[in-house]
């Protein structure tokens, strides 16, 4: 009896020991893929009343919570039963990020006609202000899940020919690191101004060190919120590009001459705009 329950202790010991050593490995090969679901999810994390940016970043971060408990049952099925299902839920949540980056570049340069300056004239209400920001939470979320599922898929192939108990400890474990290490970030990053502000208040001295410190947390704030902007639209280029050219065998090599970020760039930035002109002209369509 005591020798099979630490034959038991040693095989769980052996499990972890496996999980850990293999969650290393598929961290470091996600670590892209985190970087940019960082840059995505901060800049649609900001732009929010103050006070409402905690509750926004964990109404995203259950959002994000409930996406991993979502894919990765799924994402374990279809890799045991119908892999070529994977490799097409990529590529349409790549359609999607490519969609999204190429339209948030065609909104920069021709933006519609309610983004004009009139709130002036017309302060927004507070129902506004909610209906804007449920629609920013979902947005976050829809594109937190398509991330989720690149990651996932990523660091299951790290450990495609472990056993099943190692491959699901290994791909939680990342999706859990990325749901954790990314929110938490973004959380100290939009309440930098606020920390900040307490540095400044915590004397009344004028030139202290505390009040430097605290106003170039003040003033930094809107620089990296706006430097995550176009990061993320940049990142949304990258990823969607990343998912076409590594899974479409005909742009795998296309141009193998090119550094292949920029390569992954310009696929996701014309791939983006195509779907972009599609949408519009089915709007069109429609609306006629």
């Amino acid at each position: 009896m005591a020798s099979g329950f630490f034959a038991v202790l040693d095989d769980v010991a052996t499990l972890l020991d496996d999980v850990a050593s293999m969650s290393k490995i598929a961290t470091k090969k996600t670590a892209g893929i985190l970087g940019d679901d960082l840059a995505v999810n901060a800049e649609k994390a900001s732009g929010f009343v103050s006070k409402r940016e905690i509750p926004v970043l964990w109404a995203i971060t259950k959002g994000s919570l409930l996406n991993k408990l979502i894919i990765l049952p799924i994402a374990f099925l279809l890799s045991a039963f119908l892999p070529v299902a994977v490799t097409i839920i990529l590529i349409l949540g790549g359609l999607y990020l490519a969609y999204e980056g190429a339209e948030k570049i065609y909104e920069f340069f021709f933006p519609h006609k309610h983004d004009a300056p009139t709130l002036k004239e017309v302060a927004p209400s507070k129902k506004d202000i909610l209906e804007l920001e449920k629609e920013k939470i979902k947005s976050a979320i829809l594109t937190d899940f398509i991330l989720s599922v690149e990651i996932v898929i990523i660091a299951l192939g790290t450990v495609i020919n472990e056993p099943l108990t190692t491959q699901i400890g290994v791909v939680t474990v990342v999706a859990l690191l990325a749901t954790v290490g990314v929110y938490g970030i973004v959380a100290l990053i939009v309440r930098m101004d606020e920390f900040g502000v307490r540095l400044i208040n915590i004397n009344e001295e004028d030139n202290s060190i505390s009040d430097k410190i605290g106003h170039f947390f003040v003033n930094a704030l809107p620089v990296v919120i706006k430097s995550l902007a176009v990061i993320g639209t940049i990142a949304l280029l990258l990823v969607s590009g990343g998912i076409f050219v590594h899974n479409v065998p005909f742009l795998h090599h296309i141009f193998p001459n090119i550094p292949t970020i920029l390569v992954e760039f310009a696929i996701g930035l014309i791939v983006g705009f195509l779907v972009l002109l599609l949408i519009k002209g089915i709007k069109k369509i429609f609306k006629k």
